[in-house]
């Protein structure tokens, strides 16, 4: 073998894209992604989603596959399971583009982190994770739809994946946590007004036990920024849940809810 022949050799063999399927490059430009399928969420707006999931395990969530994935096959099996990850499309902030650092809420907004080292939403590519409790499977048809408990995911998000969660490689007990080693404190205790108690309770039985808890576990988080926690600034706070605007103040001793205007 000459030398220009060997050269030529030993070019080809390390080039990035040796040995890979359809010799695709290994910084390909774009990745075809579709969703499939869509979550319908009692969160309307970003303000008051949780931060994490399973803070607030009262929440409900159902995922609804799209065609082609609307087969019985593609969920065989996953009822094994209690819960399941989550890859998803944070939909709403992903035209806002995105920064190498952020102030995350975690640090009351006072302090930059790189962008990888949090979970913010304004990523380079707009992807979140997140895990949720898998409650039932429900197949009619070609209707498929999971319902989902503590997902804190907007309504309309469009999910890209499902996994399996598993115990024995998902929940590493003995990880390190950098700025955000603890859960969030203790939940602020929160109490309904009369006109509040009244809406919840015309909801009637099942569904007033339920929608009181949501709002205690979600007010209970403080939706505010870290910096504004403690503080009693008279303002009357709301956010979009369900079919309503929950409307809140703060007090000497926590929350009260003076409303659900539109029930």
């Amino acid at each position: 073998m000459n030398r220009d022949n060997k050269s030529k050799s030993e070019a080809s063999s390390s080039s990035p894209d040796k040995g890979r399927a359809g010799g695709v490059s290994s910084t390909p430009e774009g990745i075809p992604l579709s969703p499939i399928g869509i979550i319908t969420s009692p969160y309307k707006e970003k303000f008051g989603i949780p931060r994490q999931p399973g803070l607030v395990t009262a929440a409900q969530a159902t995922l609804s596959l799209l065609p082609p994935y609307n087969q019985p096959e593609t969920v065989r099996g996953l009822e094994g399971f209690s819960h399941v990850w989550l890859i998803f499309v944070f939909h709403a902030t992903q035209q806002q583009g995105w920064k190498p650092t952020v102030r995350p809420p975690r640090l009351g907004g006072n302090a930059r982190m790189g962008v990888f080292a949090t979970r913010s939403t304004f990523r380079p590519n707009p992807i979140g994770l997140t895990v949720a409790g898998l409650s039932s499977i429900q197949v009619q048809g070609s209707n498929i739809t999971l319902t989902l408990q503590g997902a804190d995911l907007l309504d309309g998000t469009p999910v890209l994946d499902i996994k399996p969660y598993l115990p024995y490689a998902d929940a590493l007990p003995q990880a390190s946590a950098g700025f955000a080693p603890q859960a969030p404190e203790i939940p602020l205790p929160v109490r309904f007004a009369p006109l509040a108690s009244q809406q919840c309770a015309a909801q009637g039985g099942e569904r007033n036990l339920h929608l009181r808890c949501l709002i205690e576990q979600i007010l209970g988080q403080d939706p505010r920024p870290s910096y504004q926690h403690g503080q009693q600034d008279g303002r009357v706070y709301a956010m979009r849940l369900y079919e309503f605007d929950l409307r809140w103040h703060y007090t000497a001793d926590g929350i009260e809810v003076l409303e659900l205007a539109g029930i």
